[in-house]
């Protein structure tokens, strides 16, 4: 009876270790009554992208900027936006837009490397302050881009504020007095 109760112990020992390690799995029987091991699925893949904009500080640090969803981060004034992913990227292309959705005039640079894109926007002037921008990431051609691993991504959008009172546009250029004429 001692043996039936060891045998029972240890097969129970055995199950519940087995039970308890994650990476152990059981072994399913094929049809032939034979155990087959499981396939190893190989590394897990890596994350999907995400990504870092940063802007340029008057000192000539940069700084992040807080990405919310609800809400539009506030930043200072600057003539360089930052845009880092964490993997490549293929068929995509970066702009800047200012509050009335019109592209900003940049010279701009990237960066290319299997470990992630670093995409630099330079404005002739200054971000106006009290003005709202958005940097918009979508696909150059067709509907959409995609990592270095062929994943889709979403067109993205990040909005933001430059601190401050709203600067006024430059007022138009004064219309010409037309000479009235003599009757």
């Amino acid at each position: 009876m001692r043996r039936h109760l060891r045998r029972g112990l240890l097969a129970i020992s055995a199950s519940i270790l087995l039970a308890g390690c994650p990476d152990k799995q059981p072994v399913a029987p094929t049809d032939g009554g034979v155990a087959e091991a499981p396939e190893d699925a190989g590394p897990p893949a890596p994350p999907p992208a995400s990504f870092v904009v940063r802007y340029q500080l008057g000192d000539g640090g940069m700084e992040p900027m807080a990405l919310a969803v609800e809400e539009r981060p506030t930043i200072e004034s600057t003539s360089l936006i930052e845009l880092r992913s964490s993997i490549g990227l293929r068929n995509y292309r970066i702009r800047l837009f200012d509050e009335v959705e019109r592209a900003m005039v940049s010279d701009d640079s990237a960066e290319e490397s299997p470990t992630g894109v670093i995409y630099r926007i330079a404005v002739p002037t200054p971000l106006k302050s009290g003005h709202k921008y958005t940097v918009v990431i979508d696909a150059q051609t067709g509907a959409t881009f995609t990592d270095a691993l062929g994943r889709e991504i979403e067109d993205l959008r990040f909005e933001f504020q430059v601190a401050g009172e709203k600067e006024k546009d430059a007022p138009a250029p004064p219309k010409k007095n037309e000479k009235k004429k003599r009757r």
